[in-house]
C-alpha cells in the first residue's frame, strides 16, 4: 500500500513538477514541448499494451480475450463521451481567459474542470496496474503517465499567466489536476483490490483509455506544427518502454 500511496503522489505530483516547469521557462517553444510529449506518448502506448492489454488476456482466462476487447472499447466510448461534454484540452488552453471578466472566469473553471476529468482515467490505470501483482510494470506504467503529465504542466502555464490568471491561481489549478490525479490512482487500486474479479476487464478499460488519449489527444498536439521528428520521439519512447519490460521482465 505504501507503494502505491507514493506512485499516487508521483503521478500527481508530476503535473505539479511541470507547471514549475512552466512557471520558470514560460516561453517553451511548441517543438520543445511537442517533442517530449511524443516521447511520453510512445511509453504510454508501450505502456498501455504492455503493461495492461495483454495481462487483461491473461487474466481473463477462457473468455479474456472477448473480455478485453470489450473493455478496451467501453475505456475508450467513456473519454469518448467525456470529450463531448468536456472541451478538448487544446481549445481551452488557447482560450481567452481573464480571470475579471465573470463570463471569462467560468472558462477557467472549466479549463480546470477538463483538464481533471480527463487526468482522472490516467490515474485509474496507474492504480489498476498495481492490481496485476506485478509492481515492477506497475511502476513503468506509473512513470509513462507520469512522464505525459510533466510536459501536460509545463504547457498550460504560458498561456494562463498570458491571459490575464494570476500566479497564484494558476498554480492552484495545477495543484487540483495533480490530486485528482492521486485520487484517481486510489480509486482504481483499491477498486481491483476489492473485487479481484474485475481485475480483467478494469486493466482493458485503463488500456482503452490510455489509448484514447494518445490517438485523440498526444498524437494529433504533437504534429499541429507539422514537425516530422516528433514521430520517431514516440518510437523512442516506445523502445525505451519496451526494453526496460524485458529487462524487468
Amino acid at each position: 500500500m505504501q507503494m502505491v500511496l507514493l506512485t499516487a503522489l508521483g503521478v500527481g505530483g508530476a503535473t505539479i513538477f511541470g507547471s514549475l516547469i512552466g512557471f520558470a521557462f514560460k516561453n517553451i517553444s511548441h517543438k520543445f514541448s511537442d517533442t517530449v510529449l511524443s516521447f511520453a506518448a510512445g511509453v504510454m502506448l508501450s505502456a498501455a499494451v504492455l503493461g495492461l492489454i495483454l495481462p487483461s488476456i491473461e487474466f481473463g482466462g477462457r473468455y479474456g480475450i472477448i473480455i478485453t476487447v470489450a473493455g478496451i472499447f467501453v475505456g475508450a466510448l467513456s473519454l469518448n463521451l467525456i470529450d463531448k461534454l468536456v472541451p478538448h484540452l487544446h481549445k481551452l488552453v488557447g482560450s481567452d481567459i481573464e480571470p475579471h471578466n465573470n463570463t471569462n472566469l467560468s472558462k477557467v473553471l472549466l479549463f480546470v474542470t477538463a483538464i481533471a476529468i480527463h487526468n482522472l482515467p490516467e490515474g485509474i490505470a496507474a492504480g489498476v496496474s498495481f492490481g496485476a501483482g506485478d509492481n515492477a510494470k506497475a511502476l513503468l506504467i506509473a512513470g509513462g503517465i507520469a512522464l505525459q503529465n510533466v510536459p501536460e504542466g509545463m504547457v498550460i502555464i504560458g498561456p494562463m499567466l498570458s491571459a490575464g490568471v494570476s500566479a497564484r491561481k494558476t498554480f492552484v489549478c495545477a495543484l487540483i489536476t495533480g490530486l485528482v490525479e492521486v485520487l484517481g490512482t486510489l480509486l482504481g487500486y483499491f477498486a481491483v483490490s476489492l473485487a479481484s474479479a474485475i481485475l480483467p476487464f478494469a486493466l482493458a478499460f485503463a488500456g482503452g483509455t490510455m489509448l484514447y488519449v494518445i490517438s485523440d489527444e498526444m498524437i494529433p498536439e504533437t504534429h499541429h506544427s507539422g514537425e516530422g521528428g516528433v514521430t520517431y520521439a514516440l518510437l523512442v519512447g516506445f523502445c525505451v518502454m519496451l526494453i526496460s519490460d524485458v529487462l524487468l521482465g
